[in-house]
C-alpha cells in the first residue's frame, strides 16, 4: 500500500485536504481523532495524563477538559513534551492497526499535524505538507476560530517553522488562495502522482520515464531530496537488514554542486555481496524501490577488465513525481569505488567538472529527440574511459580514500 503522511501548519487548510482525499478514495487515518479517542475515560491515556497533570485536568464528567490542559502545557515547551510522550505512542499504535486493516492496493494517508516534529517523516512513501504563510493562518485563528493573537501565537510558536515543514515536504499543497484552489490542487496530486504511484508500487513496477535527456542548472533542493530518500531507505531496512547495508550515499551529477543535470537522484547502496543485495529487494520494492530487471551491470572500464567487479542491483522508484536510480553494489567493487571517487574528483576540480558539464551538453542536445535517455547515457562511455587516467591521477595527487566502511 502506499502509504502517505499528511502535515500542516495550525489553520493551514490540512483539514480540507484530508476531506478530499478521503473523498479521492484514500483510507484517511486522522491522528487528531486518535488522539481524542487514547485520551477517553477509562483509558491508559486519561490514566497517565492525569498521573502527571493531576485531576484538575479533568471536567466534572471525569472527562479531559483539554482547555485547561492546554493552558498547562502551551508555552511550556518541557511540560508539552511531557503530554506527547504520553499521547503520541498510543496514537501510532492505533494509526498502524487501522493502516494494517487496510486492502493491499489502498492509499492510506496519516493526518498528523505534529509529523514533523516527532520525525515520522522517513516512514512515508510521501510527506505532503499543507502550506500557507504565518501571517495568513495567523489572520484565519483570529477570524474564524475567534482566538486571541497571544494564544493564537503560542499556538504556531508550539510546532515546528515553516521552514522546517518545508524543508520535510515531498509535496508542497500550496493554501494562500482560496478553497477551490486547494481543492484542485489536491485534484491533481491524487490523479498525475498517488494513484500511479499506488499502482506502480501495487505491480511492483518503476514508473516511466518517456522522453530523451533534458538538463536542468543545478537545484539547491537536490541534496535535500537525496537526504530525505536516503533516511527513507534507511528506516525501511533498518527492521531486519541492518547487517547487509554498510552504507547509503548521494552519487551522480546531481550530487555534484552547480553541476547542470538531469531531475534524477542517483543513490549508491553499499552492501557486503550481492547476495545481500538480492534479500534486500522485497523491502526495497516495498519502500517504494522496485528492482529494474536486465540492468545489473556498469560497463568496465580498461583499468579494471574483470566484468564481475562491475555487477550490480537496479532499482528504480515507483513515484512518477520524482526520479530516483538506486544502484546496489558490493562495496569494494570496482564500481563501487568509481562511482563515489568520480563524485568527489567533480566535486574537487572544476576543470574536470567543466569538461564534463560541456560534454553532457552536447550530447544532450544529439538526443534531446529520443525517445529514452538510453543513448544518452552510452553515449558518455567514450569519455568515462578517457577519464580514468586523469581520475586515477588525482586519486594520487589527493590521497583520496573510499569511505572506511569499505568491506
Amino acid at each position: 500500500m502506499l502509504k502517505i503522511g499528511l502535515t500542516g501548519g495550525i489553520a493551514s487548510g490540512k483539514s480540507v485536504v484530508a476531506s478530499r482525499l478521503r473523498e479521492r478514495g484514500a483510507v484517511l487515518v486522522d491522528a487528531d481523532a486518535l488522539a481524542r479517542d487514547v485520551v477517553e475515560p477509562g483509558t491508559e491515556g486519561l490514566d497517565r495524563i492525569v498521573a502527571e497533570f493531576g485531576r484538575d485536568v479533568l471536567d466534572a464528567a471525569g472527562r479531559l477538559d483539554r482547555p485547561k490542559l492546554g493552558a498547562l502545557v502551551f508555552g511550556s515547551p518541557e511540560r508539552l513534551a511531557v503530554l506527547n510522550g504520553i499521547v503520541h505512542p498510543l496514537v501510532r499504535a492505533r494509526a498502524a492497526g487501522i493502516a494494517a486493516a487496510a486492502a493491499e492496493d489502498s492509499v492510506v494517508v496519516q493526518d498528523i499535524p505534529l509529523l514533523v516534529e516527532t520525525g515520522q517523516g522517513s516512514d512515508f512513501h510521501l510527506v505532503v505538507v499543507v502550506d500557507a504563510p504565518d501571517g495568513t493562518r495567523l489572520q484565519r485563528m483570529l477570524e474564524h476560530r475567534g482566538m486571541t493573537e497571544d494564544s493564537a501565537r503560542s499556538r504556531m510558536a508550539a510546532q515546528a517553522t515553516r521552514e522546517e515543514r518545508l524543508a520535510a515536504a515531498d509535496v508542497v499543497l500550496d493554501n494562500s488562495g482560496s478553497i477551490t484552489d486547494l481543492v484542485g490542487r489536491v485534484d491533481r496530486l491524487w490523479e498525475e502522482r498517488l494513484e500511479p504511484f499506488a499502482r506502480n508500487l501495487s505491480a511492483g513496477v518503476r514508473a516511466g520515464r518517456p522522453g530523451g535527456p533534458e538538463l536542468l542548472p543545478s537545484q539547491p533542493a537536490w541534496p535535500r531530496d537525496a537526504r530525505r530518500l536516503m533516511d527513507r531507505i534507511t528506516k525501511a531496512l533498518a527492521a531486519g537488514h541492518q547487517d547487509a547495508v554498510l552504507g547509503l550515499d548521494h552519487i551522480g551529477s546531481t550530487s555534484v554542486p552547480g553541476l547542470d543535470a538531469k531531475d534524477v537522484i542517483d543513490l549508491q547502496l553499499a552492501v557486503p555481496d550481492l547476495e545481500a543485495a538480492d534479500a534486500l529487494a522485497p523491502a526495497l520494492a516495498a519502500a517504494g524501490f522496485p528492482a529494474v530487471p536486465g540492468n545489473t551491470a556498469d560497463t568496465p572500464k580498461p583499468a579494471h577488465p574483470r566484468p564481475e567487479d562491475w555487477q550490480k542491483r537496479f532499482h528504480a522508484n515507483a513515484d512518477p513525481g520524482r526520479a530516483v536510480n538506486l544502484h546496489v553494489r558490493a562495496a569494494g567493487s570496482a564500481g563501487w569505488r568509481f562511482a563515489l571517487c568520480f563524485r568527489d574528483w567533480l566535486r574537487a576540480d572544476p576543470e574536470a567538472a567543466a569538461e564534463y558539464l560541456a560534454l553532457k551538453h552536447r550530447l544532450a542536445a544529439a538526443h534531446a529527440g529520443d525517445g529514452s535517455t538510453d543513448g544518452y547515457a552510452a553515449a558518455k562511455e567514450d569519455w568515462f574511459t578517457a577519464a580514468e587516467e586523469p581520475l586515477e591521477r588525482w586519486v594520487e595527487r589527493s590521497g583520496w580514500h573510499p569511505p572506511s566502511y569499505a568491506s
